[in-house]
């Protein structure tokens, strides 16, 4: 059985990461855009038949089109964002980018449950933002609560941030990583270096499991 604590963590990754083509079609209504992009991250993540290859290409696309790496990554470095030299920034949104696939694109492949979505609110927030509220409810367990913020662009909406259960994936990504570069000198290439391992390792892994496999 997958604990609550771990449905919570993987939520932010797999709701966060993917999104339905047919989304752009419910931009005018934030409540239908989260409705269909909760939909297909649940059919992706548990999909039965998909090579790991595929299914990670099929992520890194939805994730690249849905969500706003570009608003989120300058948040999550904060200061430091500013300190950064363009190919730093670069950099950064595409490790950040990677992290995010190899830790999510297969996370969920093997399991069987049923999860159900519902959207119950949404709200402006600010000129160009809307904070969607929604839970996930399992069979005899608590419902998890969401909150989805989106951003208005010209054309559809984006994903900025999820909050699950209060945590913000946007702050707890900026304290991790800000942590890591104060240990670094106050650096950003020392986060850099970090991500690059972490990577190289998650690839690696990735690999091992799928010759296992």
């Amino acid at each position: 059985m997958i604990s609550r604590r771990f449905l919570l963590t993987a939520l932010v990754g797999a709701f966060l990461g993917l999104a339905s083509g047919s989304v752009a079609s419910a931009e005018a209504d934030p409540k239908a855009f989260v409705t269909q992009l909760a939909a297909k991250a649940m059919e992706t993540m548990t999909a039965k038949g998909i090579p790991d290859a595929e299914r990670a290409q099929r992520f890194r696309t939805q994730f690249t089109t849905d969500v706003d790496l570009a608003e989120i990554g300058k948040f999550v470095l904060g200061r430091h964002w500013r300190a950064a030299t363009p190919e730093q920034q670069q950099e950064f949104l595409k490790a950040f980018e990677d992290i995010v696939v190899l830790t999510w694109a297969t996370r969920f492949k093997d399991y069987g449950g049923d999860l159900r979505h519902l959207v119950t609110n949404a709200a402006a927030d600010g000129e160009r933002g809307v904070v969607v509220d929604s839970k996930v409810e399992r069979d005899h367990q608590t419902p998890i609560n969401l909150q989805w913020k989106l951003k208005k662009g010209e054309q559809d909406f984006r994903v900025v941030d999820l909050v699950v259960e209060g945590a913000s994936m946007a702050i707890t990504y900026r304290n991790e990583y800000s942590s890591v570069i104060q240990s670094n000198g106050g650096k950003v290439d020392g986060l850099l270096n970090a991500l690059r391992t972490k990577i190289a390792e998650m690839q690696s892994f990735n690999k091992d499991a799928t010759k296992s496999n």
